[in-house]
C-alpha cells in the first residue's frame, strides 16, 4: 500500500523531522494510507502537516530552494575551502547536479501531496460540521498556498525569465502542471508553457485565499504559510509578471494583513531579528528551525560560514558605514582578507550553533521594496516610490527622508536595484532580479577583498538550468531545456 509521508511532533506542526534524513528514507510517522486513508478530518491534517515536512526540508525551502537563488549571483563570495555549491558558483553545472535534482524532486513531493490534501479535503467536506468544515478549509488554504509556492520555485529554477525589462518569454517551456490530480508514478506528462505555468501559481494563490476565508482566518503562526504570506507571494509573483498595479496591490494587503509591521532602524534592533528562532517581527512566513529541529551540516547557517560561501566585496562595497544591517555581518575569528569566513549573516544566531538560525520565506521589507519598484515604472509615481523605498533604506540612517533619495526614474530603479541586493541578501532572490532585469553582470567573484570578477558584462537574463536527467531519462515526456548549456558563461 502506498504511503503519504507525514510527520507530527507534538503541536508545532513545522517542527516535525526527527533527524536530517527521516522523511527521505521514508520511516513512516503517523504514516497515512493514500488508497482510502485520508478519510477523516484528523487525517487529513497530519497529511497537510506532511506537506510541510518537505517545505522544511534542506532539500527545499531548509538550504537548496533558497541557496540556488543567491549563489550564482554577484552577492555571493566562495572561498574554495569546500566544494558545496562550487558547480553554481562557476557556471558549471550539469544535468545529474545533486541540488537541482532534489529542488525538481521536493518541488513535486509538495505539489503532489498538497494536491492530496486539497482533493481529500473537498471529498469529505459535504459530511463534517461546521467546526470540521472550517479545519479542513484551512488544511486547503495552506495546501493551495504552498502548492503555488512549489511551482513558483521550479518555474524559477527550471525555465526562463518569464519577463526580462519588458520582453515576454512566457510562451517558452514551463513546468508539469499539478492541479486536479497529484501526477502518478509512471504517467506520461508534458511541460506547459511559462504562461500556464503563472496562471496555474496565482490561481493556487486565489484558491488559497478563498479557503482562507472560509475557515475565518489562518493560523497567526509564522510557522504556518497564512494571509499575509500568501499576498506576499502574489506580489512577487506580479514583480516577475511586470504587472505593476497588482504587484502593489498584493504588497499592500500582504502588509495589512500581517500588520504592517514597523521594521527595524537600530543596528540592536535589526540584529535581534536574527537571533533566535522566530524572533523576527517583520516575518510572515518563517521555517521553525530551532536547536532540536534543524539541518546541522547541511543548513543554511552552516553554508554560510564554515562551509565557504561569504558577502562578495562588491556586496560589501554598497553598505554605508551608518547602515545598521552591517551589524550582522561580522566574519569569524579564521577569516582573512584572502579567504573570508562569514559569520553567517541572517543565520548568525545568538547561540552561537549557526545550524540553528530561522529562515525567513516571506518578509515585510520584501512589500514595500516591491511597491517601490512598481510605483518606479509608473508614469508619475515618483514621489510613491521613494514613499515606499524610504521605509527600508532608512536602514542606512544617513537617510532620514524622501530627499535622501534619488529623484529621477532612472536614479530611483538604479538605487531600488542595489537596495534589494542589501535588504534581501540571503533570502534567495538575487539571481531571479538579476535575470528578469535584463543586465549584463559580473559575476563569479574571485581574488578576495578585491571587487573582481571571473565572469565579466555576462548576460545572465539567457540563463536557464536543465531539467535534472533523472526526469529526463525516466521516458515519460518532460524535455530538456533546449540550449541550455549555451546559456552559460564560459569560465
Amino acid at each position: 500500500m502506498k504511503k503519504l509521508i507525514t510527520i507530527l511532533a507534538g503541536a508545532a506542526a513545522m517542527l516535525g523531522i526527527v533527524s536530517c534524513d527521516d522523511f527521505l528514507n521514508t520511516k513512516y510517522y503517523n504514516g497515512i494510507d493514500l488508497d482510502g486513508g485520508l478519510n477523516s478530518v484528523s487525517n487529513i491534517e497530519v497529511a497537510a502537516n506532511g506537506v510541510y515536512a518537505s517545505v522544511y526540508g534542506r532539500y527545499f525551502f531548509g538550504n537548496y530552494a533558497v541557496s540556488i537563488g543567491d549563489i550564482p549571483s554577484d552577492l555571493s563570495y566562495w572561498n574554495g575551502a569546500t566544494q558545496h555549491w562550487d558547480a553554481h558558483y562557476n557556471f558549471t553545472v550539469t544535468p545529474t547536479d545533486a541540488y537541482l535534482t532534489y529542488i525538481w524532486a521536493y518541488g513535486y513531493k509538495i505539489m503532489n501531496n498538497a494536491t492530496r490534501v486539497i482533493n481529500a479535503a473537498g471529498e469529505l467536506y459535504d459530511s463534517c460540521s461546521e467546526d470540521e468544515k472550517a479545519s479542513l478549509d484551512l488544511c486547503a488554504a495552506e495546501s493551495y498556498a504552498l502548492r503555488g509556492y512549489a511551482s513558483l520555485v521550479l518555474t524559477n529554477v527550471f525555465c526562463h525569465q518569464v519577463k526580462v525589462n519588458g520582453t515576454d518569454f512566457s510562451s517558452k517551456p514551463g513546468i508539469v502542471i499539478v492541479d486536479k490530480e497529484p501526477i502518478p508514478v509512471f504517467t506520461n506528462v508534458k511541460r506547459s508553457t511559462i504562461a500556464k505555468s503563472y496562471e496555474a501559481i496565482l490561481a493556487d494563490f486565489d484558491a488559497a485565499l478563498a479557503k482562507f476565508t472560509a475557515a475565518g482566518g489562518d493560523k497567526q503562526d509564522g510557522r504556518y504559510i497564512g494571509v499575509a504570506a500568501t499576498y506576499g507571494l502574489k506580489a512577487r509573483t506580479y514583480l516577475y509578471l511586470e504587472e505593476w498595479d497588482k504587484a502593489i496591490d498584493a504588497a499592500d494587503k500582504a502588509l495589512a494583513a500581517g500588520g504592517d509591521p514597523a521594521l527595524a532602524v537600530t543596528a540592536a534592533d535589526y540584529a535581534a531579528n536574527y537571533a533566535v528562532s522566530g524572533s523576527n517581527t517583520e516575518s510572515f512566513f518563517y521555517l521553525a528551525i530551532d536547536k532540536d529541529h534543524n539541518w546541522s551540516a547541511n543548513s543554511l547557517g552552516t553554508l554560510w560560514s564554515t562551509y565557504n560561501m561569504s558577502p562578495s566585496p562588491k556586496l560589501q562595497s554598497l553598505y554605508a558605514a551608518t547602515d545598521i544591517r552591517t551589524s550582522i555581518m561580522g566574519m569569524d575569528a579564521t577569516s582573512l582578507p584572502t579567504k573570508p569566513v562569514y559569520a553567517a549573516g541572517k543565520f548568525h544566531c545568538a547561540s552561537g550553533n549557526f545550524a540553528e538560525a530561522t529562515t525567513h520565506l516571506v518578509n515585510a521589507p520584501e512589500m514595500h521594496l516591491i511597491k517601490a519598484e512598481a510605483y518606479a515604472h509608473k508614469s508619475g509615481k515618483i514621489a510613491d516610490a521613494q514613499k515606499s523605498l524610504l521605509v527600508v533604506a532608512k536602514r542606512n540612517t544617513a537617510i532620514s527622508s524622501i530627499s535622501d533619495l534619488p529623484s529621477t526614474q532612472a536614479d530611483l530603479l538604479s538605487f531600488i536595484k542595489d537596495e534589494r541586493a542589501r535588504e534581501l541578501f540571503q533570502e534567495g532572490h538575487r539571481l531571479w532580479d538579476l535575470r528578469r532585469w535584463g543586465d549584463k553582470v559580473n559575476v563569479s567573484a574571485h581574488n578576495a577583498p578585491s571587487i573582481d570578477w571571473m565572469v565579466k558584462n555576462y548576460q545572465i537574463s539567457d540563463m536557464v538550468y536543465p531539467i535534472p536527467t533523472d526526469e529526463i531519462n525516466s521516458g515519460f515526456g518532460v524535455e530538456q531545456n533546449e540550449g541550455w548549456k549555451s546559456t552559460f558563461p564560459t569560465l
